[in-house]
Parts: structure tokens; C-alpha cells; sequence
């Protein structure tokens, strides 16, 4: 039995937490966003409703929030209030490589959160 946090960490189903969420892996930038419609374990629908993940921007708009207020206070401790110009290379730097996982991971956490699957020990 896994449990939810590591289900989500490994972006599994929340119903049976052994599909892939995601049919290719985050390393693979073709069809990055693309969710599978069905579990492919259980058979869990994965999409309950049209533009159902258009709700995971906010948990992305979280998760940028949350990467920028740290990059700030890390520049902050190690660089003691550096230039302008550095906030915006380092936020901009920190955002563009943390994209795919904050895209992947918006979208298992709205998943969990909205998606009205709870999970079924006994789920195939």
C-alpha cells in the first residue's frame, strides 16, 4: 500500500495509486501537460469533466508565488539585498527550469484536491 503523499510525488492515481497520471514522463517535453483520460490500473477517469485542469492554474499561480518569495529570501541571505537585475534573472531562471515539474505537479494536486476520487485499497 503506498501512501498519498508518496502517490503524489510519483504522480500516481488517487483512486488505486498505481496508474501514471501523465502517459509520458517528465522528462519527455512531447505532450508534457497531457493527462490520460482513464487510469490505466483501475480505469478511474482521470478527466471527470471538460477543462476540468483549467483549476490547476491556481495551484500553479501558488506554487510560482511560493518559488519566487523563496528565491527572494534566499538572494536576500546569501547575496545581502542584491541588485534588481538579479531577482528578475534569478525568478525568471528559477521558473523557466522548475516549469515542468510546477505544471505536472499543479495538476496532481488539483487532481487530489478536486477531483472527487478517493482512494480504494481494493481498487484492480
Amino acid at each position: 500500500m503506498k501512501s498519498a503523499g508518496a502517490a503524489i510525488l510519483e504522480g500516481k492515481c488517487p483512486k488505486c495509486r498505481k496508474g501514471n497520471i501523465f502517459p509520458v514522463s517528465i522528462v519527455s517535453f512531447k505532450k508534457l501537460s497531457a493527462v490520460n483520460h482513464n487510469c490505466p490500473n483501475c480505469g478511474a477517469v482521470l478527466e471527470p469533466e471538460p477543462d476540468f485542469y483549467y483549476g490547476a492554474m491556481y495551484v500553479s499561480y501558488a506554487l510560482s508565488v511560493a518559488l519566487v518569495i523563496n528565491v527572494m529570501i534566499i538572494l536576500n541571505f546569501v547575496f545581502g539585498d542584491p541588485d534588481v537585475w538579479v531577482y528578475i534573472v534569478s525568478v525568471a531562471g528559477a521558473n523557466l527550469l522548475l516549469l515542468p515539474i510546477m505544471l505536472r505537479y499543479s495538476k496532481v494536486l488539483y487532481l487530489y484536491a478536486a477531483g472527487k476520487l478517493k482512494y480504494d485499497p481494493n481498487s484492480k
